[in-house]
C-alpha cells in the first residue's frame, strides 16, 4: 500500500490551524500535514526555501486560504498553477471569503473547488470529512513525477 500523500495547509489563522487539524485527527487522518503560515511560506516550501530548504514533500492536495498577510492566496493559487510540477497538484480553496469574485478568480486560476468555511466546529468537521472522503480517499492523484538522483 502507497504512503499517505502530505497535505499543505496555507492558514494564517491560528485558531483556524488548530481546528482544522483537530478536525483531521478526529476522522484518524493518516496524511501528514504541514503548515505554511501565510502566502510567503507556502511560496517557499514550493521553491524549496526558507525553512523548507531541505525539501519538503510534495504534497497531494493543498488547503489554500485566500485572507494572507505577506503574499494573498490568489497570487499563491496564480503561482503554484503555473509551477510545472505543482499545477497538477488540486487546490481546494478554503476560506472564509463567499465573495463571487474570488470564487470566480479562484476556478479561473485553476482551484479544484472552493469552500466557504463554516464557523462551527461540528458543520467544519463536516467539510473535513467531504476533504478526507474524496481528496484523500477516492480521488485518484495525477502521476508524481520521477525522482531523479
Amino acid at each position: 500500500m502507497n504512503e499517505p500523500l502530505p497535505i499543505l495547509l496555507v492558514e494564517d489563522n491560528p485558531a483556524d490551524v488548530e481546528l482544522t487539524l483537530r478536525a483531521f485527527k478526529r476522522r484518524k487522518l493518516a496524511n501528514a500535514i504541514t503548515v505554511a503560515r501565510d502566502g510567503e511560506e507556502a511560496l517557499d516550501y514550493m521553491h524549496r526555501r526558507g525553512q523548507f530548504l531541505q525539501g519538503a514533500p510534495l504534497p497531494g492536495l493543498i488547503l489554500l486560504d485566500l485572507r494572507l498577510p505577506r503574499v494573498d492566496g490568489l497570487d499563491v493559487l496564480r503561482e503554484i498553477k503555473s509551477h510545472p510540477v505543482y499545477r497538477n497538484i488540486p487546490v481546494v480553496v478554503l476560506t472564509t471569503s463567499a465573495e463571487d469574485r474570488d470564487i470566480k478568480t479562484s476556478y479561473e486560476l485553476g482551484a479544484a473547488s472552493y469552500i466557504v468555511k463554516p464557523v462551527e466546529f461540528e458543520k467544519f468537521l463536516e467539510v473535513v470529512e467531504r476533504i478526507d472522503l474524496y481528496w484523500i480517499l477516492t480521488n485518484v492523484p495525477y502521476p508524481a513525477p520521477e525522482r531523479r538522483g
